[in-house]
């Protein structure tokens, strides 16, 4: 099964995904789609030997454009990880069930527009949370509403910072994310 990974930042859940599936039978890293030409998770891809797009926000809203690209590469499943845009409701029709995405935080705490990164550990934190965690859920046309498929939970103390925080939860995303992933792929 062809698999594209959607990025916008550094990337390392990417490169975690391509290493994990880099000898597998079962599973490949044919593409990685970028909103952004500067994100650094391209690099990380290349290095790695798997093909890169930059695509616009115009594009990523233009299923003339997005539908032969991914089909040129014979995509069949898609990954968010860490991938800011919506995903537009086209695409999201094109392959059902078959888009999941990673989120900082428990949700649906903590979750929907503007909720990314930083913003979610800040959250967490002004919030005063005793846990925080990584969420693993299909994509809808809502954002972070759609079904979860998989949580990791991680305890916070009260002298937490947010830069705690963020690392605790990064340390969940790099050691249960690609096994979701290829749960959810070899479900299929």
């Amino acid at each position: 099964m062809n698999i594209a990974i959607f990025v916008s930042g550094s990337g390392t859940n990417c490169e975690n995904l391509i290493r994990h599936f880099e000898h597998s039978d079962e599973v490949k890293c044919a593409l990685v789609v970028s909103n952004k030409a500067d994100a650094y998770a391209l690099v990380r891809a290349e290095r790695l030997g798997v093909p890169t797009a930059v695509i616009t926000k115009q594009q990523l809203n233009s299923p003339d454009e997005m539908l032969p690209l991914l089909q040129n590469y014979g995509i069949e499943f898609i990954v968010l990880a860490g991938f800011l845009p919506l995903v537009p409701s086209y695409l999201i029709e094109a392959f059902p069930r078959k888009i999941i995405n990673l989120h900082p935080a428990l949700l649906p705490k903590f979750g929907g527009k503007g909720m990314w990164g930083h913003h979610v550990h800040e959250a967490v934190k002004a919030a005063g949370e005793t846990e925080t965690g990584m969420t693993v859920h299909y994509v809808t046309p809502v954002c972070d509403g759609g079904e979860i498929i998989a949580q990791f939970r991680v305890a916070l103390s009260p002298d937490d910072t947010v830069d705690d925080i963020a690392e605790k939860e990064h340390m969940l995303e790099m050691e249960h994310f690609p096994k979701v992933v290829e749960q959810v792929l070899l479900a299929l």
